[in-house]
């Protein structure tokens, strides 16, 4: 297969541009990320040597610079929104974030 994404040049590129654009702003800049912020099989697929997982990567080297607020609509977690890529709800989604080695059976929303 043909690599047409180069990752390592977006990690480098976008982190560089942010960091500019931070500056422009005070020290102060709130962006809002499309698509998903880790496990995105789907870039992945369609742009062949994109990494899924490059965006979180992405804001790790922000990490001394970046906070992260995630947003999810209460309405789909209310109503039990499932993730048709992962197969799971968007709160387990969201509780696999904070608790990742934690068993099901010990997660905060089970006790």
């Amino acid at each position: 297969m043909k690599i047409g994404f180069d990752n390592e040049k977006y990690l480098t590129m976008q982190s560089e541009h942010i960091r500019e654009r931070i500056g422009k702003f005070g020290n102060k800049l709130y962006l809002e990320f499309g698509g998903k912020l880790f496990d995105d099989y789907h870039a992945s697929r369609v742009l062949p040597g994109f990494e899924p997982d490059s965006k979180l990567r992405m804001l790790m080297q922000l990490s001394d610079q970046a906070e992260i607020v995630i947003v999810i609509s209460a309405a789909d977690i209310d109503k039990n929104k499932i993730r048709g890529d992962l197969g799971i709800t968007y709160d387990a989604c969201l509780s696999s974030l904070f608790y990742p080695r934690l068993p099901k059976q010990h997660s905060p929303d089970r006790q």
